[in-house]
């Protein structure tokens, strides 16, 4: 079983580099804006995951910059996904609210759904 999800991560990650995403291009003053929405957001993750690939791809293409931390290769993002979410599944995207509080959002396409808020 290793071995083929290393072949099919292997092709995933060589499709997504040959067909990235070109990303959205703003004004300074828009993109600071977008920056500042995304700075408290944290994606956790690991590289070869296909739906983690959706999420970057989604991140790419709109140009949000939201700090990615891999949680396979990294084990105190392991851990805090663990401990703070409530379990090892990736994609997670852990939002901090005004009061410091974290809410931990599983699933891609609800991540996308969210993220789609934040550039509109």
């Amino acid at each position: 079983m290793f071995i083929i999800r290393k072949i099919i991560g292997s092709v995933i990650l060589f499709f997504n580099w040959v067909f990235t995403p070109k990303s959205i291009k703003r004004s300074f003053e828009l993109q600071s804006k977008i920056d500042e929405k995304t700075a408290k957001l944290k994606l956790y993750q690991f590289h070869a995951c296909p739906f983690c690939v959706k999420v970057r791809r989604f991140m790419k293409k709109h140009s949000l910059n939201i700090e990615i931390r891999d949680a396979k290769s990294n084990e105190t993002f392991r851990q805090e996904l663990k401990t703070h979410g409530g379990k090892v599944k990736v994609p997670c995207l852990r939002i901090e609210d005004d009061k410091g509080k974290y809410l931990w959002m599983y699933e891609s396409s609800d991540i996308n759904k969210y993220l789609e808020k934040i550039y509109s």
